[in-house]
């Protein structure tokens, strides 16, 4: 296999992998936080924002570009108006907010490409950049496409508070499976 057909194939599994998580556990939040909703597109726990975050600084561009086609897909099949515009725009926030936290904190917090010096105040700040990216983006691009009742202070307020919070017990529970696994790895033996 050549080179480049070899990165074009993973490239392809991280976008495919990326897209099927992201849709997955965008319909699984929407399943167990319904009560949750403030407002459209606008919720107090998002869990698939800490997925967001964990799929671009695992996968990159591959990641980015797996989730803003899934939002895209799910915004504009959902409960978003059918207009193509506003639904490019969400998924492509989507994708790249938390490319851009990514980018940023590689570059201003000196992180590893394969996060191995990836440690808790690191990590806070990973999502405190992200949901600031995403919350403002999203609201910001909401108003823009004059979306009732969306890209108010409140619902930046939200938005952020729901993608802080998703982010920690996302990868609160990630870590914590990990754990667990390697529990009983060494059990085991």
């Amino acid at each position: 296999m050549s080179k480049f057909l070899k990165i074009s194939v993973e490239l392809f599994i991280g976008c495919v992998i990326s897209a099927m998580a992201y849709t997955l556990l965008f319909y699984l939040n929407g399943w167990l936080t319904d009560s949750l909703v403030f407002g459209l597109g606008v919720n107090w726990i998002y869990l698939p924002a800490g997925l967001r975050l964990f799929l671009t600084l695992i996968f990159g561009l591959p990641g980015a570009v797996g989730i803003a086609i899934a939002s895209f897909l799910i915004s504009y099949y959902g409960a978003f108006p059918q207009e193509l515009t506003l639904c490019i725009g969400t998924g492509l926030i989507s994708g790249f907010a938390p490319y851009l936290a990514r980018y940023f904190v590689f570059s201003n917090l000196r992180l590893e490409s394969d996060l191995s010096n990836l440690n808790f105040p690191k990590l806070i700040a990973c999502i405190l950049i992200y949901s600031l990216l995403s919350a403002g983006l999203h609201q910001w691009w909401f108003s823009t496409m004059d979306l009732d009742d969306t890209g108010s202070l409140n619902h930046f307020a939200v938005m952020f508070i729901g993608d802080v919070l998703g982010s920690l017990l996302l990868i609160s529970l990630i870590k914590y499976c990990l754990d667990l696994l390697r529990k009983a790895r060494r059990t085991a033996h």
